[in-house]
């Protein structure tokens, strides 16, 4: 038995090594201004979807590209609102619903989450519709405050969101 212990030892130290070695390698190539919960494919894939962020001159521009914003209904004073429109990329949309529940679990004092964290929460009375619509209305917030934070508006500290 010692033997096997001590043939092995040299192994674990050399695993230990490369996986420290390994983290510092990924905590460097993570943008600073990358909050946490946003993993390097899904910010690959959100920036490559968008492409220049400049191009949006306001949020509600950012919504509606990404298919987040609700349709309207308007007659005289009439306004009814309907569901997301989803006129946008698909893509985007995916992976920023995607984000919006890795946030859930990783950025629970993001405002948006705190907002909706009563339908939210693991064991909620809410359905499962809601949860849907809660988790669309955090999404459209994220891709605004993405839009803000990759245009230098804001920082991700200043929106709620930690590094």
């Amino acid at each position: 038995m010692k033997e096997l212990l001590a043939n092995s030892q040299p192994i674990l130290v050399a695993l230990q090594q490369k996986i420290a070695a390994l983290t510092v390698q990924l905590q460097s190539a993570a943008s600073p201004e990358q909050p946490r919960g946003l993993g390097k494919m899904t910010s690959v894939v959100i920036d490559r979807e968008i492409g220049d962020w400049n191009r949006f001159s306001n949020r509600r521009q950012i919504a509606s590209y990404t298919g987040l914003c609700p349709g309207e209904y308007s007659s005289g004073n009439t306004r009814l609102q309907s569901c997301v429109t989803k006129h946008g990329n698909p893509r985007l949309r995916a992976a920023l619903v995607e984000l919006a529940w890795r946030l859930v679990r990783f950025q629970p004092d993001y405002k948006p989450v705190r907002k909706w964290r009563q339908i939210l929460a693991k064991g909620a009375l809410a359905t499962g519709a809601a949860r849907k619509k809660a988790i669309v209305a955090v999404a459209r917030q994220l891709a605004v405050d993405l839009w803000r934070i990759k245009t230098g508006r804001l920082r991700a500290e200043e929106l709620g969101l930690i590094n």
